[in-house]
């Protein structure tokens, strides 16, 4: 079975729109409530809350004086709230993302509905109150639809993103190129096909707009806090975000989906971006890294990785991540000589073994590509891949990338993968 998403706009009426605001406001009320639950019993008692043991508090609230709004919230949908909880703890727990966090009603908000959720006349029908909400779906849905999150962003747009699950299964592939990516800072992708190297520059999407952001951030600054004007102005703020947002998924999608079109994998390293924006090990480095962290964050490069994982994953195609202790840079990709210190500043630099010269990011990315074509072979697959031998196996442990989930682990030498 194949799952896929596709994201609709939605236009509510006015009466939809209160409808939303309180489904939205009841969701976000039960998931504080639930989460501040299962911090309160974990304290006491050193155990979680499960999922059935959240849900067994709403027919209580439901029926409570202060909390009898609940009841006019469709049923799966704060049960679908509880769910996310839930998982999202499976996943701290499991090192695979943060604590989870209280949700504002400033933030995006979202609901998700498990079932019932129909397509008719190319709209959407929500169940409950809401009834049908004019959309705008741009493609077929396929498949029997499984679930449908309805969203609003801060700037005021509303959108319902559908999953549907398609019958069939992928076929892998072992014909196309094996593009192995440095992902940095100056260029955001250094590829290599294993005959040529391309270089794409980093867009910096957020200093294109860091003026106009910053302007209108200082006249919403001056506006009076509660004030109607406020509220108003921070829709125009968000607006700045979103064309952002909108510019750097734009660009990293195009990207993706000229690398996955001909390729048969693609090997990237498995760096650990939230490491990099907050790593504070030294006096030294946090000033440094407090100057990166904006770059580092406007970059995507994990969005970038997924979009790689679930392209690759629809062609039957595979996405390699090598350990991001892996020696990229500073390993000869013509003698394999390992030198013991690059400093980031450096560039290019000469082997003293077999006298090549290298680019920094180029040698890295050759080393990342050859990397992965061992892992690859390792695992028993055929490979038709171009470009000369490989080096023994140097490095760390390293994974393939089965599914578009990020697993990353804490790290403290990190200051040299960003080049």
């Amino acid at each position: 079975m194949l799952h896929k998403v596709v994201q609709v706009r939605l236009y509510p009426s006015k009466e939809q729109q209160i409808l939303l605001a309180q489904t939205f406001g009841s969701a976000r009320w039960w998931w504080n409530y639930a989460l501040n639950k299962s911090i309160e019993v974990y304290k006491e008692t050193g155990k979680g809350l499960g999922r059935s043991a959240l849900n067994a508090f709403l027919p209580a609230l439901k029926k409570a004086e202060d909390t009898k709004w609940l009841a006019d919230c469709y049923s799966q949908v704060l049960q679908a709230t509880t769910l996310n909880l839930t998982t999202a703890y499976k996943n701290f727990f499991d090192k695979r993302a943060g604590f989870p966090k209280f949700k504002s009603k400033h933030a995006k908000q979202s609901i998700q509905y498990p079932q019932n959720v129909k397509i008719v006349d190319s709209n959407i029908k929500l169940p409950g109150n809401i009834g049908v909400v004019k959309a705008k779906i741009h493609r077929l849905i396929e498949g029997k639809i499984k679930t449908v999150t309805v969203s609003k962003t801060p700037s005021g747009k509303y959108f319902a993103s559908i999953l549907s699950e398609v019958e069939g299964d992928v076929q892998a592939t072992d014909e196309g190129k094996i593009y192995g990516i440095d992902l940095g800072l100056k260029h955001f992708a250094v590829v290599t096909d294993g005959e040529k190297v391309s270089k794409y520059d980093n867009p910096r999407h957020i200093a294109k707009h860091e003026k106009n952001l910053h302007r209108k951030q200082k006249k919403l600054a001056r506006k009076q806090l509660g004030s109607n004007s406020r509220n108003k102005y921070r829709k125009v703020v968000a607006k700045v975000y979103e064309q952002v947002s909108n510019s750097r998924q734009d660009f990293l999608h195009k990207l993706s989906y000229k690398l996955v079109s001909d390729s048969q994998a693609v090997i990237v390293e498995n760096l650990h971006v939230k490491g990099m924006v907050t790593l504070e090990d030294s006096l030294t480095l946090r000033y440094r890294n407090h100057n990166l962290a904006k770059a580092i964050s406007d970059c995507g490069w994990g969005t970038f990785t997924n979009f790689l994982a679930y392209k690759l994953e629809r062609k039957g195609a595979k996405l390699v991540e090598i350990d991001r202790w892996f020696p990229s840079s500073k390993l000869c990709s013509n003698c394999f000589y390992q030198i013991s210190e690059l400093p980031l500043d450096v560039r290019e630099w000469t082997c003293p073994h077999c006298g090549t010269h290298h680019d920094r990011d180029g040698n890295a990315a050759i080393n990342i590509r050859a990397q992965g074509i061992r892992m690859i072979k390792a695992e028993g697959s055929s490979v038709s891949a171009v470009g000369g031998e490989v080096s023994p196996i140097l490095g760390r442990k390293s994974k393939f990338r089965h599914s578009p989930m990020i697993t990353e682990a804490p790290t403290s030498t990190v200051l040299g993968k960003l080049g």
